[in-house]
């Protein structure tokens, strides 16, 4: 009976939702695109870890945690938390199309989480947490479901679970989140989860880092 505890108690504190900060907005506004670059969006997990993966690829210039896909306005991690506004924790993912592609991009993300899980990356499930490729246009989508078709004839043999989804409103998740793993290396989420996540998608695509 303590085992089973433990356990829970463990996979609580190392799991994204186990983390809160009491100063969080109530509202967080729509992000502004910056001029000269182009933004993609993808969902796969909490967004501390899928922030620091693509920051990790040589082009990216930045990307920043937030939410999107739902239909609630405002939503804040507090809410989003719930499984009810229709959110997921989302990355804007900001590159230099002349030094990165989005088909690269695309690649990036399907080759860093789990495709073929249902609302969910380990150690975190919930609707918030889901995989979710986000399109701008018809070129975007053709880009992500033509990868999908080769994927799931290739290696997910036709598992993949990864919506598919019209880019909406991203709203900007709250200060705290921003750069969460870089600035929090010791936190039991970032060193058992985070960390190792980063490391074998660098070990995966050694091509396509950033130089040190």
């Amino acid at each position: 009976m303590k085992t089973a505890l433990y356990t829970i108690i463990f996979s609580f504190l190392i799991a994204c939702s186990g983390f809160s900060n009491k100063k969080e907005s109530s509202k967080v506004t729509p992000l502004e695109i910056p001029q000269n670059t182009k933004v993609a969006y993808f969902a796969s997990g909490c967004f501390w870890c899928v922030e620091a993966i693509f920051e990790s690829v040589a082009g990216v210039e930045e990307a920043v945690s937030g939410y999107a896909g739902g239909f609630t306005k405002n939503p804040t991690y507090q809410t989003i938390g719930t499984g009810k506004t229709g959110h997921a924790e989302t990355v804007a993912v900001y590159y230099n199309p002349e030094k990165v592609s989005f088909q690269t991009l695309v690649d990036v993300f399907f080759g860093s989480h789990d495709p073929t899980t249902v609302n969910g990356q380990h150690p975190d499930y919930g609707t918030q947490y889901r995989s979710i490729a986000f399109y701008g246009d018809t070129v975007e989508k053709q880009i992500i479901e033509s990868t999908i078709s080769n994927l799931n004839t290739e290696v997910y043999d036709g598992k993949i679970a990864t919506e598919v989804t019209k880019m909406g409103v991203f709203y900007k998740a709250e200060e705290y989140h921003q750069d969460f793993e870089k600035r929090n290396p010791y936190n039991g989420y970032v060193r058992n989860v985070s960390i190792p996540r980063l490391n074998r998608f660098k070990k995966k695509f050694p091509n396509i880092l950033k130089e040190k």
